[in-house]
């Protein structure tokens, strides 16, 4: 059963188009606490509907992918396969954050 903090989360993140992305902070902030990213994060490690509830698609603010249930490597390939470049530091550009 999900928390309705889960569902927030959820919520938000499943507004983040292909192709494009958000970090951790980003979505505590549209929850209203930009202090909450650590719980973002372990919700999106308890997200049931992967990837239908996108998660691979939050990033650390910095660019780097950041954790992954499936795995960094294969967050990676999904981020590259909806059309995100990563630079010669292997970071995701502020250009694909929405």
């Amino acid at each position: 059963m999900l928390t309705k903090f889960q569902k927030k989360v959820y919520n938000v993140v499943s507004q983040i188009p292909r192709g494009r992305v958000a970090s951790y902070q980003d979505v505590a902030k549209k929850l209203g606490n930009k202090n909450l990213a650590r719980a973002v994060g372990q919700a999106l490690n308890r997200n049931p509907s992967a990837p239908k509830i996108p998660c691979h698609r939050i990033i650390s603010k910095d660019g780097r992918v950041g954790g992954y249930k499936f795995g960094p490597r294969n967050k990676r390939k999904i981020l590259l396969a909806e059309g995100i470049k990563f630079n010669e530091n292997n970071l995701v550009s502020q250009r694909y954050f929405f």
